[in-house]
């Protein structure tokens, strides 16, 4: 079924476009990929398809949701890309925090994620407690990704390959270090690295590691770390899908 998208007027387009550009600077100077991508992650991350609230809708700039744990330095991803924000004020921050991830993903040499304006800011923040939790294991990614969002086990293994970009810090997450040997490039190497058992200097939390003992999991893992096209193609569908959470109805 073909996703019905809001119409935006030539003139929003552009200022995607100028801001798509704007990002690309930003990121390219300050080296914040992974911390873009994980601003545009938790915002959307949030969407209850039972209730419908939460989801990619610019709430994150708000001092409720930046105050849950999991969002832990995620006022730093606010405050570098605010000064952009102001020079379009048309834009919509929800359209702006997902423009972001997309960019991330992009200027690190991952895969071109289609990216579709037209969300509206919402008011409300979602509460404290829809993001997934790094110390379980699969039945919760499951609950979370899955029940809570609608997204396809295939989806929660491409996903979570996103972290061969950046790295976890013990004062945010009580976890230290990053998940491959060069965190600021976007490739398979979470998935080569999983496979290949833990690595001093190297991170792999529980949720990780549920990957492989997983029976419908760990094939994907395995299918990803061998094929790094396959990794990108299933990447940009399930980051499209993230991004929309709640936004473009089927």
């Amino acid at each position: 079924m073909t996703k019905q998208y809001p119409s935006v007027s030539a003139e929003y387009q552009k200022t995607v476009e100028k801001a798509r550009r704007k990002l690309r600077g930003l990121i390219a100077e300050k080296h914040c990929a992974p911390l873009m991508l994980r601003i545009a992650w938790h915002s959307a991350g949030t969407f209850d398809q039972k209730t419908k609230t939460g989801g990619p809708f610019g709430t994150m700039k708000q001092a409720a949701e930046l105050s849950h744990g999991a969002n832990n330095g995620l006022d730093i991803a606010v405050r570098l890309l605010e000064p952009i924000k102001e020079q379009f004020p048309t834009l919509s921050y929800a359209d702006f925090y997902q423009l972001a991830g997309v960019v991330a993903v992009e200027i690190t040499g991952g895969p071109e994620v289609p990216f579709h304006p037209g969300r509206e800011d919402k008011p409300q923040p979602p509460p404290e407690g829809r993001l997934p939790d790094a110390t379980k294991g699969s039945d919760h990614l499951r609950v979370v990704f899955g029940q809570q969002m609608g997204l396809s086990d295939q989806d929660i293994v491409a996903l979570s390959g996103g972290h061969t970009l950046g790295r976890c810090h013990k004062e945010r997450s009580g976890f230290e270090g990053p998940w491959t040997a060069n965190p600021l490039i976007f490739d398979n190497s979470y998935f080569k690295e999983l496979l290949s058992g833990e690595k001093e200097g190297l991170l792999q939390l529980p949720s990780d590691k549920a990957l492989l003992a997983d029976p419908v999991f760990r094939p994907l893992v395995e299918k990803y770390a061998a094929d790094e096209d396959a990794f990108f193609a299933d990447y940009a569908e399930a980051h499209l899908k993230l991004s929309e959470l709640g936004f473009a109805e089927a």
